[in-house]
């Protein structure tokens, strides 16, 4: 993830596509929950600059930006949350996955990176996480591990200052908060954070919907 990478997509068409979602959402269209993002886009546009097609990608159930800035078509991206599968997105020609359970993507990204190393194929791996997962013992365990190892596993911190509904720092004592919004900051080559407001909900888009 060193050199630069020309991305397919802009901030424009980041927001125009969760602005689709939102409102194919609102009519009925998608009958499962969707995560949407905003608020964010400048410091992902620029995360992704780095990222190369040889890199693997994994992420949250937030995780419609990552996929398109990741290369993955609209078109195809679009299906599939229509089809209810927002919270698992899974491309492997794109060599991404991403995952609705807390923390459960990880382990698996430690993996590829683990068989990445192994087999000596140069396959950096970027995994992206909340303020929240960042806490948890499975975040603090792969982090350390890969460390240790000198994994090729690089963990990106997205910090909306809430663990779903409630401040991070009432639910664990502590948080990123602070941080220049919008600024991705390297805390060392294996972790960088960037603060955002979240602007949606957390899961919806904040109207009431009423299936037939």
């Amino acid at each position: 993830m060193a050199s630069s990478s020309k991305l397919l997509v802009d901030k424009a068409q980041l927001i125009a596509f969760e602005r689709r979602v939102a409102h194919a959402f609102e009519a009925g269209l998608i009958r499962a929950p969707v995560h949407l993002s905003s608020g964010n886009e400048d410091a992902l546009i620029e995360i992704f600059q780095q990222v190369q097609p040889q890199d693997w990608v994994f992420s949250t159930w937030r995780s419609h930006y990552h996929a398109l800035l990741k290369g993955i078509p609209e078109g195809w991206l679009w299906t599939e949350i229509l089809e209810g599968r927002s919270m698992y997105i899974e491309n492997r020609k794109h060599k991404f996955l991403s995952s609705s359970i807390v923390g459960g993507i990880l382990p698996i990204a430690l993996g590829v990176a683990m068989g990445a190393t192994r087999q000596d194929l140069g396959e950096p791996v970027l995994a992206f996480v909340g303020d929240m997962t960042w806490r948890t013992g499975i975040a603090d365990e792969v982090r350390r591990y890969a460390r240790n190892h000198a994994l090729p596993l690089r963990l990106v911190v997205e910090d909306n200052g809430l663990s779903t509904n409630t401040p991070t720092r009432e639910v664990w004592g502590e948080g990123f908060r602070g941080q220049a919004n919008g600024v991705v900051t390297a805390y060392n080559p294996k972790t960088a954070v960037y603060s955002y407001e979240r602007q949606w909900p957390h899961v919806g888009s904040g109207k009431w919907v009423q299936f037939g």
